[in-house]
């Protein structure tokens, strides 16, 4: 019950990375509100949360629009009192080579991606200030901050500015006791890379890890809880790499 008391935000929480972190982190005692834009599954996450005995509610969220992703911030506050945790994690992808996209292509990968990161960071980063929370912001990167590769370029974009953001945003934030880390999934099987399953390159997928296998959510929700509590104290401003070697031998 590492998270005891705390209340934590997920967005991106209705599959994926998102929703085992939610059942993950209310497990270890925490309350949710579990934020997407996808109504049906973040009711069910919320629902599943609650099934195995947590507390969790579900808002509607658009984490392309500061306006929403605020008035979630004001949610989770109206409803428990409090704002511990913020995992801004939604997040989507686009495979088109850089000559053919479009402009409105990558604005719409960056909007989520990247932006959505920022309004959550400025968003929690205000609320956590006002109410003298000593909290946690924690952001979705990837091992694509890091590394290139060819047909998604908008996410590459995005998720690098994540890195910084982070660093930049744990630096003014500090002062008011509030940690911002972030955490470079590898290759994680969840619904973001079904396309790329369904056109046979689970395997390639698997091997970029140094075990050979894709990773699963779980394994990453498990690093989130931790981050998100009080154990990990002393990370701050850091990408924590949870890619089983993606990134340490290309």
């Amino acid at each position: 019950m590492r998270l005891a008391n705390k209340v934590a935000i997920v967005t991106g929480g209705a599959s994926g990375i998102g929703r085992a972190t939610a059942l993950k982190m209310a497990r270890e005692g925490a309350q949710v509100v579990v934020a997407d834009l996808n109504e049906a599954g973040g009711n069910e996450t919320a629902a599943l949360v609650q099934a195995a005995g947590g507390t969790a509610i579900f808002a509607r969220t658009n984490v392309a629009e500061y306006v929403e992703v605020a008035a979630t911030v004001e949610l989770a506050v109206q409803h428990f009192g409090s704002l511990d945790v913020m995992f801004n994690n939604a997040g989507i992808g686009l495979f088109k080579p850089l000559l053919e996209h479009e402009p409105e292509d990558f604005d719409r990968v960056v909007k989520v991606n990247q932006y959505g990161v920022y309004y959550g960071i400025l968003a929690a980063g205000r609320k956590m200030r006002d109410l003298q929370t000593h909290g946690v912001i924690i952001n979705t990167a990837s091992v694509f901050a890091l590394l290139a590769s060819p047909g998604v370029v908008s996410y590459h974009a995005a998720k690098a500015a994540v890195k910084m953001l982070t660093q930049v945003a744990a630096l003014e934030l500090a002062p008011f006791g509030i940690r911002v880390v972030a955490v470079a999934p590898g290759t994680v099987d969840t619904p973001i890379i079904q396309g790329y399953k369904d056109a046979g390159f689970d395997k390639v997928m698997a091997r970029r890890q140094m075990r050979g296998q894709l990773l699963n959510a779980e394994q990453i929700a498990n690093v989130v809880a931790f981050l998100a509590s009080d154990e990990a104290d002393a990370i701050n401003g850091s990408t924590v790499m949870v890619d089983d070697g993606y990134a340490g031998f290309k």
